[in-house]
């Protein structure tokens, strides 16, 4: 199975099933001597792990890494760092009613017709659980961007099913189950997703991401553009369906003197952009947002066929995210610290030496 690398420089290779010993990845391309220790990555896994709370899957698992290579005495020494990830509360009993059926709109089918077999527990590699090994190479990536650039990713959670959210306290992202970023509302949250799971339905969720610090120069036109290669990695999440860059779709609407980002010695007005102009970091904010389907593993019954193409009716059994949403926001971060960190890396060999004779616009006047 070809496709399980990202990256050109910085370059990231995950492994493992769903219902497998263990998942696992290499990264190839960290500089050395960056400080690195398990519990760096430790702090982001705890942020994706299941179990966290009643509205996400009850899966138990701690979600321990290992460190298997490419760091000594604490640092980073520019050889391929190997992580691993013990599974160890797989229930693969939970899957025997669909060893020979296919869930209606998950990946059964697809992948049994390309590859003549699938790994039925739990969706094999198509699980969203291999994004584990996504948020440990992103702890990696984020804490060198973070370091050495002043890099800051966040993501929170914009939109619940019909319910639409701001940004109003980034602060409190991390203190709530949901990733949300205004706290005030999440007692409807609450509800909502109470009702949800008594229902036992599942239901989408829109992430929206804010890089900042993020230096200007970024990105490889035409074809490795950074909000392309953005767009390639956020479409890479399990149930990523749409990706929006500055305005995203608002843009149909628009008409060009309101979306033009103009420019004054002092800055740009705005950041309809989104942070790239032409493929290329503009030094502003990157912004961007994704739109996650439900879930195709509810407990109510669907219409379906068997291996021998006979209907069947699939009820899914097991434990599953209601909203597969609610725990991407770590997973977005991740993917977007890859793809920046790639392209750091990348600048900095062909262009470090570039001086393009006046300062860069500042950023302060944007209004994005």
């Amino acid at each position: 199975m070809s496709g399980n690398t990202i990256g050109k420089v910085f370059s990231v290779t995950t492994f493992g099933e769903s219902h497998g010993p263990a998942l696992g990845c290499i990264i190839d391309g960290c500089p050395p001597g960056l400080a690195l220790a398990e519990e760096d990555i430790q702090l982001q896994l705890e942020r994706r792990r299941p179990g966290r709370s009643r509205h996400t899957t009850q899966r138990r698992e701690p979600d321990r890494v290992r460190i298997l290579s490419g760091v000594f005495e604490g640092l980073t020494t520019g050889t391929p760092i190997g992580l691993l990830v013990e599974n160890v509360d797989q229930r693969s009993r939970d899957y025997g009613a669909i060893r020979d059926s296919y869930r209606p709109g998950h990946a059964d089918y697809s992948y049994e017709r390309k590859y003549g077999l699938r790994d039925y527990r739990g969706g094999g590699r198509s699980s969203a659980r291999e994004t584990v090994m996504r948020v440990a190479a992103g702890a990696v990536a984020g804490k060198y961007l973070r370091e050495r650039l002043g890099v800051e990713i966040r993501a929170w959670l914009a939109q619940l099913g019909p319910i639409r959210l701001g940004c109003k306290d980034l602060s409190a992202v991390d203190d709530n189950p949901f990733f949300c970023a205004e706290p005030a509302r999440l007692p409807e949250l609450e509800a909502y997703m109470d009702a949800l799971r008594v229902e036992g339905n599942s239901v989408g969720a829109r992430i929206s991401l804010r890089a900042s610090g993020v230096p200007v120069g970024l990105g490889e036109p035409v074809f490795d553009k950074l909000d392309a290669d953005i767009a390639h990695a956020m479409m890479g999440i399990n149930a990523v369906k749409a990706v929006e860059v500055g305005d995203g779709f608002a843009v149909v609407e628009q008409k060009g003197t309101e979306h033009r980002d103009q420019m004054a010695p002092d800055g740009f007005f705005k950041n309809s952009a989104g942070g790239v102009l032409g493929g290329i970091s503009s030094g502003q904010d990157i912004l961007v947002s994704i739109a996650l389907k439900p879930t195709s593993s509810i407990r109510l019954p669907g219409a379906s066929v068997d291996r021998d193409g006979r209907p069947v009716e699939v009820v899914t059994t097991g434990r599953h995210d209601p909203c597969v949403g609610l725990r991407a926001a770590p997973i977005a971060e991740a993917m977007l610290a890859l793809v920046l960190m790639d392209h750091y890396l990348r600048q900095r060999a062909q262009n470090a030496d570039v001086r393009s004779g006046w300062p860069p616009l500042a950023a302060r006047r944007d209004a994005g």
